[in-house]
Parts: structure tokens; C-alpha cells; sequence
């Protein structure tokens, strides 16, 4: 709802049933849906099951996480990249200004190089 890209009706039902849309970027830049989880925990493991599959050579990897101010989330992203995939560093910290005013708190990014730049 914040950015736009939701009627008030549909964002409140998502709110109310704990639907988490999940983004990435694609080739071009935009912001495009690839996914959907109800509950939290659930919406994480979908973003960590995306990365196992799309990232490129992990073990030479900087893994980011950019959040919103939810330091457990990002605590448990970072022991499951490590464990799953190897990856040479995890580094995190808050996502700035003017992302986080319109994403808000509790969001999450991880930012890596993929494999599967075409969609």
C-alpha cells in the first residue's frame, strides 16, 4: 500500500491474513512480483529457496542485507546463508532514508549476483 502499487481493500486483507509480497529486480530495473507468503518466517525461506537457486558462485560472494529495522530477521538470513551456501561474507545494515520511508519497518532485501538475469 505505502509505495502505491496496492488498493487500501487489498492491502488490508494482506495486513489482516499476514500475506507478505515477495519482489526482486529484474534485468531492466523494475521492481516486479515473483512471489507471495503468508507469515514471515514462510516469506524468508521462499527469498532463501530464490537465492539457492539463482546465485552465482556463492563461495566468492558478499551477501548484503538491507532492513528495516527487524535485527532478528536479518540474524536468521545470515546463519542460513552461511549454512545453505557457503558464501564468502554477510554483511547487513539499515536500509536508507528514502527507501525506508516508503517500504517501512520489517523490510528486508538481500543483494547478491545471480545467475538468472533474463527475467
Amino acid at each position: 500500500k505505502r509505495g502505491g502499487r496496492l488498493s487500501f481493500g487489498r492491502a488490508f486483507l494482506g495486513t489482516l491474513i499476514k500475506i507478505k509480497p515477495l519482489l526482486h529486480v529484474d534485468s531492466l530495473g523494475r521492481l516486479v512480483q515473483f512471489g507471495m507468503a503468508r507469515g514471515r518466517i514462510h516469506a524468508l525461506n521462499k527469498l532463501l529457496s530464490r537465492m539457492e537457486t539463482t546465485i552465482d558462485k556463492p563461495e566468492e560472494q558478499e551477501i548484503f542485507i538491507s532492513h528495516g529495522d527487524c535485527i532478528e530477521d536479518v540474524e536468521y538470513l545470515e546463519t542460513e546463508i552461511k549454512k545453505r551456501l557457503k558464501v564468502k561474507e554477510v554483511r547487513s545494515n539499515y536500509v536508507g532514508p528514502v527507501i525506508g520511508s516508503h517500504s517501512g519497518p520489517g523490510t528486508i532485501a538481500i543483494f547478491y549476483l545471480s545467475n538468472d538475469r533474463t527475467e
